[in-house]
């Protein structure tokens, strides 16, 4: 069995990174020729402001008084340039949003991997083309385009990375920073020759990174007026910049400014995902080869910005994010990045026809020579029979349409050289994805064999080892034959050779052949599968049909509420009405009303707000003060026993309960602090820290770390573990040990919060407790086993297997409950398919400085700890109704590789940017949860079965 499992674990890794050899490969493509317009530009420099996090309304409203929080961006709208909104594309992060601005094109999600700062792959950029580039603001942004330029000729200058503090007295600081430096930047100029020649060239780019808005917006909310004055810093510093250039260069004319933004904010303080408050970020362009503003009577756009602004009046033109690049490019005269695939937005342009056709056919003529590689790349490593060319952009019609257009350009048809060659951009764009998703249609066929594979093979092992579905239908046992295991061989061997053959990367070998064993594996059980279907067959067709569609309804229940939060609240309220249906009202009165309140009481949270766009530490405290009640009740039960046995056990209850109101003081002292923006303070951090990762280190102390050197744990290895070291000190009495891993677990997820969401490890616990009662009492009634007291029941790490007992219908149902409620733990109070569900602030009390995977990491804590309890809820579950953990666990699997394969299908790659985001990323969460199912199975074990004693040898256990 263990050997099942580990291929099991392999095969769910494989499956689980199909999905970014088929969804998340790089889109870039080398060996392109660089192209540029072959007319002299209207720039000799470009300035460049990035306000980080800036929304779009933002920028553009009107406060109350009716006066702009920009009032000099919004003089230029007004007098001197155009503007517009530039739609991003997902994720909404800064790196994505800074790559699509700069080289054109739109970041492959392998960036992740990097923390959205370095770079995955090597790509081309309007700095790396610039002859030189200054750049000024956050060390996580500039490196990036530094380190991907070629030469030298890309200069950087940030500040400290600890500057990037969320809980810092005045982010606008950061913004400040930059604009000092950059005068004393030009300041030192005048003094030396060598920069002074260098910045008088021609093709520069000055780059400014202002990073205090995003920082504003994650520590007080995009309505704060931290986040709003912080507005009106960046528009006087913006102001003060273009006074200062246009002195230094003596009002030459020959300088361009743009003023955007990466990414927008949702009300609640994150971006990521795809929201319009996320997506729609500011463009305001002004100077040399830019169009004056426009005044119109009327505009068609589908939304009603303009008249929110005020602006109806003025031109407005949107562009796309990549859109941008070519727009820069063209207006220093530089070459159009290698990897962009923007389009030149004309429009904004104030310059001849000429010039705009001219720079509108070399931005076709770009995209196209991506095209092409990427088609010769595609073919010469697929056969020539089985290679199926892009037939919208055959060779003639790129060749026509080419010569089309410099025809026009010839006889003076600019207006026709445009249109013709933003067709060509939008064809060989859909070209260039056709061939990028070439071998998509193989790689999910190859995964979907092997998935079902896996699924039948698990069902096959549950139905042979584990139940008493096939027991007496066949007594013979067949002579296997060699046939099977020769074809199968043969079938390896021409898939392989047929990869061989195209020079497919090795994950390609993989996807094609791991089907092949699985497959195997379920046919070798034919007679498993005769059995089975006799089996069936003698089932009453009315029940079988009956049983069939209530598993069907239970897992789209489960599909859809990872779409639609209130079916978890549908589901949970039928679980409610569960025992009125059956007998179990009648046997245990006490106990079904208990499951149908929790179960009603948690169906709550699926309906409120995600977690963190309403914060209140008011119910954080609530919730604490909860938990010392509790305890005390628990302390008070352990007080009345004597034995020195129980004492210790009191002595860790108590450090428990001190821990929950240590953790009590440090969120309320946190956010007063924060509040009065004197950040995080040290020794608040240090408590946070110690009460995460080195909790038991008190008892370490006290007892000088001697006891646990008996016990196989050094001093160092100890500190190094983790809170969950404290459960193992407690009973393993069955209720005892469940409430220590619940004040354990409680202490840290407080210190996670940011309001009603604390409540929520309560009340799922105090189902959980139910459930195990509940359990009981149908096992009971179906006659099963008897009905153990759960104060006689004790964790125990080497189990009678002799008390197991094979599988019934029944189980199935507690299978499915399981998957319910860890599926109710991941999405109970938000959901965390959607970047933006993540609530910075949940993490203030362990850090405020900007750190992705640290972060990241504690908010992934957050969200394990009540999948955590429901794991430990289940092994009380197998163990109480005396099932064995391998085949009730087997059911889980096959279960969450339905929803998985489910999934799978769901998803896509057309329609908005928030819809493929989102079902790609169900697909990985469904199947990061099948895999940690596998480890937090063993996680719960270990703290439910193991004892630490603080002196003398540990106790064994038994039932």
């Amino acid at each position: 069995m263990l050997l099942f499992f580990t291929l099991g674990l392999l095969i769910h890794f494989v499956f689980f990174a199909s999905i970014f050899d088929i969804y998340f490969t790089s889109p870039l493509v080398h060996g392109m020729t660089p192209q540029f317009t072959p007319l002299p530009p209207p720039a000799r420099r470009l300035v460049l402001f990035v306000a980080d996090g800036l929304r779009a309304d933002a920028l553009y409203e009107l406060d109350e008084n009716g006066n702009s929080r920009a009032p000099f961006i919004r003089n230029i709208i007004m007098h001197e340039g155009s503007w517009g909104i530039s739609h991003t594309r997902v994720p909404t992060e800064s790196r994505p949003g800074h790559v699509a601005l700069i080289a054109g094109f739109y970041e492959d999600v392998s960036a992740v991997a990097k923390g959205w700062k370095e770079n995955p792959v090597e790509f081309d950029s309007l700095f790396n083309e610039s002859k030189y580039t200054w750049s000024w603001g956050s060390p996580d942004i500039l490196p990036m385009f530094a380190k991907g330029a070629s030469g030298d000729h890309v200069y950087t200058y940030s500040y400290d990375a600890k500057r990037e503090d969320f809980g810092a007295q005045d982010a606008t600081k950061l913004d400040t920073w930059v604009f000092d430096n950059v005068k004393d930047f030009f300041h030192h100029a005048r003094n030396n020759q060598s920069l002074f020649s260098k910045i008088n060239e021609e093709k520069i780019v000055f780059f400014l990174h202002l990073l205090g808005i995003d920082t504003n917006g994650h520590a007080h909310r995009p309505s704060s007026r931290d986040y709003k004055h912080n507005i009106k810093k960046v528009d006087d510093g913006v102001k003060e910049i273009v006074s200062m250039f246009n002195h230094f260069y003596g009002n030459d004319g020959k300088t361009t400014f743009i003023f955007t933004s990466d990414h927008g904010m949702t009300d609640w303080g994150s971006h990521g995902a795809g929201h319009p408050s996320e997506t729609l970020t500011p463009l305001v362009t002004w100077g040399a080869g830019i169009k004056y503003p426009q005044r119109v009577s009327a505009q068609q756009f589908d939304d009603a910005f303009l008249k929110e602004w005020r602006l109806e009046n003025w031109k407005r033109l949107d562009v796309n994010q990549a859109d941008i690049a070519p727009l820069m490019t063209s207006l220093i005269g530089v070459p159009f990045p290698l990897n962009s695939v923007g389009i030149l937005p004309v429009d904004y342009l104030n310059n001849t026809d000429l010039f705009k056709a001219e720079s509108m056919f070399t931005n076709a003529v770009q995209i196209l020579e991506q095209f092409k590689v990427k088609m010769t790349q595609k073919k010469e490593v697929t056969l020539p029979f089985l290679f199926t060319p892009f037939k919208l952009l055959s060779d003639s019609k790129q060749f026509n349409i080419l010569r089309k257009a410099r025809s026009y350009i010839k006889h003076r048809k600019f207006d026709e050289v445009v249109s013709l060659c933003k067709e060509l951009i939008h064809l060989a764009l859909k070209g260039l994805s056709y061939y990028h998703t070439y071998d998509r249609f193989f790689l999910g066929v190859n995964v979907v064999i092997g998935f079902v594979g896996w699924i039948s093979y698990a069902s096959l092992l549950i139905i042979k080892s584990h139940s008493n579905l096939i027991k007496g239908v066949s007594k013979e046992v067949k002579k296997p034959s060699h046939l099977l295991p020769c074809s199968f061989v043969a079938i390896g061997i021409l898939v392989a050779f047929f990869l061989l053959i195209q020079a497919c990367p090795w994950t390609y070998y993989v996807y094609g052949l791991l089907p092949l064993p699985i497959w195997y594996a379920v046919l070798r059980e034919f007679q498993v599968i005769q059995d089975l279907v006799v089996s069936v067959l003698t089932y009453p067709l009315s029940h079988f049909v009956g049983y069939l569609l209530a598993f069907t309804l239970g897992i789209e229940v489960l599909v859809l509420s990872f779409f639609y939060r209130y079916m978890l609240t549908a589901g949970l309220t039928a679980f409610a009405a569960w025992p009125f249906l059956t007998r179990l009202w009648t046997r245990a009165k006490m106990t079904s009303l208990s499951w149908t309140f929790f179960s009603l009481l948690l169906a709550v949270f699926p309906l409120m707000p995600v977690v963190g766009r309403k914060p209140d530490i008011s119910l954080v405290m609530g919730a604490g003060l909860l938990v010392l009640l509790l305890s005390l009740c628990v302390v008070t039960s352990l007080m009345k026993r004597k034995d020195s046995f129980i004492k210790e056990e009191l002595l860790v209850h108590l450090l428990q309960v001190l821990s929950t109101v240590l953790s009590m003081y440090v969120v309320y002292s946190t956010q007063s602090s924060l509040l009065r923006k004197q950040g995080l303070p040290l020794m608040n951090q240090i408590i946070s820290w110690a009460t995460l990762g080195a909790y038991c280190n008190c008892q370490c102390i006290l007892y000088g770390g001697k006891t646990w050197r008996r016990n196989g744990l050094g001093k160092n290895q100890f500190l190094r573990t983790s809170s969950l070291v404290v459960p193992l000190l407690s009973s393993p009495v069955l209720f005892q040990r469940l409430f220590s891993i619940l004040l354990s677990l409680m202490s840290t997820y407080l210190l996670l919060s940011t309001g009603y969401e604390a409540l929520f490890p309560l009340v799922l616990s105090c189902l959980m407790f139910v459930w195990i009662n509940i359990e009981q009492e149908t096992l009971q009634q179906s006659g099963v086993c008897c009905k153990q007291k759960l104060t006689s029941i004790q964790f125990s790490y080497n189990t009678d297997i002799t008390q197991f007992r094979q599988l019934y219908l029944d189980d199935i149902r507690r299978a499915f409950f399981l998957v319910f409620f860890l599926v109710t733990a991941f999405f109970g109070t938000g959901n965390i398919a959607s970047i933006n569900s993540f609530d910075l602030a949940s993490v203030y009390c362990f850090l405020t400085v900007f750190s992705p995977f640290m972060m990241g990491a504690l908010m992934m804590w957050k969200i394990l700890i009540p999948f955590v309890l429901v794991m430990c809820a289940f092994e009380a579950v197998q163990l109480t109704t005396q099932l064995s953990s391998k085949s009730l666990f087997l059911i889980v699997l096959v279960i969450s590789d339905i929803m998985a394969l489910h999934f799978f299908f769901l998803v896509k790659d057309y329609g908005s940017w928030l819809d493929i985001g989102t079902s790609i990323s169900h697909y990985v969460i469904v199947m990061s949860m099948t895999i940690f199912l596998v480890f937090l199975n063993g996680l719960a074990q270990l703290l439910t079965t193991k004892k630490l004693r603080l002196c003398g040898k540990p106790k064994s256990h038994f039932m």
